[in-house]
């Protein structure tokens, strides 16, 4: 099997790095996460290239840089419980399993979430559990949470998401819409209230099941 390492340091340290991500746990986690596990065979050659990788069922794994900024400005700490919005294969939340105390990776695709499974018990984290059911409506069983990621693109976020967010937690996620330029969401709750704003430009393919809604204006 080939050694990705190099490709690994590689991404940390040309991609990562020198786009303002200085968080070294979260260095550490990313260069230590073998990527190529959580995509397609055919594409664990090109795991550590700068850009989303097709997953299948209009679903992808998103680029590098902007997982690992997303994940800066969540500020996960060791005491905090994660709710993983659209894992896929688990690599996002196998990367915030290592900064997090439990991570909840919640998966709408049964085979997504069955090889979820697997590359956490190959990979050891225990920490980390997969749950099986729609994206659209977060997993309110398990809240509240400290932070709320949402792995791909969406035009809004549910309020029954953000109600899902513990008193100080921190929800983010890509906002787009068709036509519209992207940017990441850093969505904080303080006093009960939710307040948004924009904390950098970014893209992302949308998530098949946040769709617009009728009579939605972005």
């Amino acid at each position: 099997m080939p050694d990705y390492t190099a490709a690994r340091r590689n991404m940390v340290d040309s991609q990562i790095r020198t786009n303002r991500v200085t968080d070294e746990a979260l260095l550490a986690a990313m260069g230590d996460i073998p990527r190529e596990l959580f995509v397609p065979s055919d594409l664990a050659g090109v795991a550590y290239l700068d850009d989303d990788l097709p997953l299948g069922g209009g679903r992808y794994l998103m680029e590098p840089m902007v997982f690992a900024r997303m994940l800066q400005f969540a500020a996960i700490r060791p005491s905090d419980v994660v709710l993983d919005i659209g894992c896929a294969a688990g690599y996002s939340s196998a990367v915030a399993a290592r900064l997090a105390a439990t991570v909840i990776a919640l998966e709408s695709d049964s085979a997504l979430a069955r090889k979820a499974g697997t590359n956490f018990a190959t990979l050891q984290i225990d920490n980390a559990v997969v749950v099986e059911g729609p994206l659209r409506v977060g997993c309110p069983r398990h809240a509240p949470y400290d932070v709320i990621l949402i792995e791909g693109a969406v035009p809004e976020i549910p309020p029954v998401i953000t109600a899902q967010l513990a008193e100080g937690g921190r929800l983010c996620a890509i906002m787009s819409a068709p036509g519209m330029a992207g940017h990441a969401v850093l969505a904080l709750k303080t006093g009960g209230v939710v307040s948004h704003r924009d904390v950098f430009d970014a893209a992302s393919p949308l998530l098949p099941e946040f769709e617009l809604q009728p009579g939605f204006r972005f």
